[in-house]
């Protein structure tokens, strides 16, 4: 499994992605921001951070880039993109996923870790994992607050495009689970086509029992299993 993470001024995760996808055997390559292809890969991934000090709007001037016409038209030929916090305000300011993301109702940074709920199983992304399966993994964002209309986020829930949600330990969806004020504590999505996922808490930060959880390592795994089914990079 080649995978692209494309790194922006201000990205800080970037490395964080590249140890991780070694970590399950996939081979990761680096892309600035002001290349214009993402050459043979599989899976492109955008990093965690602050591209461009998050002015505008978070993840607003990334979209700019020279490379994201070509991550938009990976995206569009069905190949499978990861935004992870940054990277997810990235996906939806540039069309890709519905939504928006606004300040946290705290008008906080908020950095902890939290627990999420699995609500669909069944994607490229989430194939390890359980539905209803409760996961710890940090956050670390001040605008992490998911918004749309009601009407995107009854077609979200009904086509089975979110794929976690901020729960309780118990697996409770209850507002004191919630750290930013997500609607319907919304924590991760995925587009209709099932291959572009965002989501707010950082898997790349829980994968090994020195950082506290490895609950985030399935997301990685259940890539690299889709491309390499014996298991082979």
């Amino acid at each position: 499994m080649r995978v692209a993470i494309v790194t922006f001024p201000g990205s800080n995760c970037d490395y964080d992605l590249y140890k991780c996808v070694q970590l399950v055997g996939g081979t990761p390559e680096f892309r600035w921001h002001r290349e214009t292809a993402l050459g043979e890969v599989d899976v492109v991934m955008l990093p965690g951070g602050f591209s461009y000090g998050d002015y505008l709007r978070a993840g607003a001037i990334a979209t700019m880039s020279p490379i994201m016409d070509a991550v938009k038209e990976f995206a569009r030929s069905g190949g499978p993109v990861l935004g992870i916090c940054n990277g997810f305000q990235m996906l939806c300011e540039c069309g890709l996923l519905p939504g928006a993301l606004l300040r946290n109702r705290s008008l906080l940074f908020s950095s902890r870790d939290v627990r999420l709920r699995v609500e669909n199983a069944s994607s490229v992304f989430t194939q390890e994992y359980q539905v209803g399966q409760i996961l710890r993994m940090p956050i670390a964002h001040a605008e992490g607050n998911f918004h749309a209309d009601g009407e995107t986020l009854d077609r979200l829930e009904g086509e089975g495009q979110v794929l976690f949600r901020y729960a309780d330990a118990e697996g409770e969806v209850v507002d004191s689970a919630n750290p930013n004020g997500s609607a319907r504590s919304i924590a991760g999505i995925v587009n209709e086509s099932g291959n572009v996922m965002g989501m707010m808490p950082h898997p790349e930060r829980a994968v090994e029992p020195i950082l506290g959880s490895v609950d985030g390592l399935g997301l990685f795994t259940a890539l690299l299993s889709h491309f390499s089914p014996l298991g082979a990079a």
